[in-house]
């Protein structure tokens, strides 16, 4: 198999993350637009200063997965042509990493606060311990010791960036 360039590598790397910002930006979205109709919903005045707050923290990492998740678009607008493609991929890795950690807790803040409203507050505890754990699990844990485990391997020669 024939050896890809630093040039090839950097390139194929942004598409990578580009389509995967593609995946994980309409979930943002449609989260973000729900908690921005929340409030005008009859009967918001009714929640509990607990789940008030609960809202706007989610409201908060929401806002701020969104910022990160959609910064590596305007990373590479405003670096566009500047031969700075290394760095781009490099710095938009991180911008994805940091969006991402912040979508979870946004989700999980999300099932807080439904379950809450709907349930007893031990029932609200337990959903939402899981719903972390499974974000933690999915898209921390379980990548990390897959890829150590690739990396002890030497069978697979497949690089996934």
């Amino acid at each position: 198999m024939e050896q890809e360039s630093q040039k090839e590598r950097l390139n194929r790397e942004l598409i990578e993350l580009l389509n995967e910002l593609r995946v994980a930006l309409p979930g943002v979205q449609v989260l973000f637009a729900f908690l921005l109709a929340v409030p005008f919903q009859q009967g918001f005045e009714k929640v509990s200063n607990f789940e008030r707050d609960v809202y706007f923290a989610t409201l908060a990492f929401t806002t701020l997965s969104a910022a990160f998740l959609i910064a590596p678009s305007a990373y590479h607008r405003l670096n566009f042509r500047a031969k700075q493609k290394d760095r781009l991929v490099l710095v938009s890795n991180r911008f994805a990493i940091t969006g991402l950690g912040l979508l979870a807790l946004a989700m999980t803040c999300v099932v807080l606060l439904i379950s809450h409203v709907l349930f007893e507050p031990v029932v609200a505890a337990i959903s939402t311990t899981l719903a972390g754990l499974l974000f933690v699990i999915l898209w921390g844990a379980l990548p990390v010791l897959l890829r150590r485990s690739s990396a002890h391997d030497t069978h697979d020669t497949h690089d996934t960036g």
